[in-house]
């Protein structure tokens, strides 16, 4: 059942790739919504951790809100990915195998993330008009579980997940990038899309093999 589950996931996310740049439609919000609540079907009945389900469906939600493209569901989707992320930090820290003393044998990738996060939000900041608040806000989250992932040992399922953390960061980056940053009819936009895509959804994918 779980292997069915994951083909349909698959399948979602490969049908919603090259919808991606194309406006708002139903089936758009469908294949998006279902490639990742899929996964957290597959958490459920694998009975994986609960804060795994959570942060899975959590993201869903968040997939669902985004795919419309309103400035209101932008916001409201920016929230439900935020608890989807504390939710995972939540995981990372809580896991039996967790140990904070392992992030600080990873300096460079720790103070890398320290750097980016400063300077997003010094790029973002000036950009992000109505939305500012909201955005500041959630990049100290996202990065705070690609900080916290580093807590986990690189052993077994478990070493999917620092990958599929950094993937989540990537795409998210780009998104901002491509939201904020870049400006209308710029070349890049057309390739954007089929970035953030692949790394988020390859991401969660990942997320839920290291914990199953």
């Amino acid at each position: 059942m779980t292997t069915t589950l994951f083909l349909v996931a698959a399948a979602c996310a490969l049908a919603y790739l090259p919808l991606a740049p194309r406006p708002a439609s139903k089936l758009r919000s469908v294949l998006k919504t279902a490639s990742v609540a899929c996964l957290a079907v597959i958490a459920l009945l694998s009975e994986a951790p609960l804060l795994l389900i959570a942060a899975l469906s959590l993201c869903a939600i968040g997939d669902a809100l985004l795919s419309r493209e309103t400035d209101t569901t932008f916001m409201a989707g920016i929230g439900a990915f935020a608890a989807g992320h504390l939710a995972y930090i939540a995981l990372f820290l809580s896991h039996p195998s967790s140990d904070t003393s392992l992030i600080l044998t990873h300096p460079g990738l720790f103070w890398s993330l320290i750097l980016l996060g400063i300077v997003a939000a010094t790029l973002l900041a000036p950009r992000a008009g109505d939305l500012k608040l909201p955005v500041l806000g959630y990049i100290p989250i996202i990065l705070g579980m690609g900080v916290t992932v580093l807590a986990l040992p690189d052993t077994g399922a478990l070493r999917w997940a620092l990958p599929a953390a950094m993937a989540f960061i990537a795409s998210d980056l780009i998104l901002a990038t491509e939201k904020f940053l870049l400006p209308a009819h710029h070349p890049a936009l057309r390739m954007t899309p089929y970035l953030v895509w692949p790394l988020y959804w390859g991401a969660q994918a990942g997320l839920l093999i290291a914990f199953l």
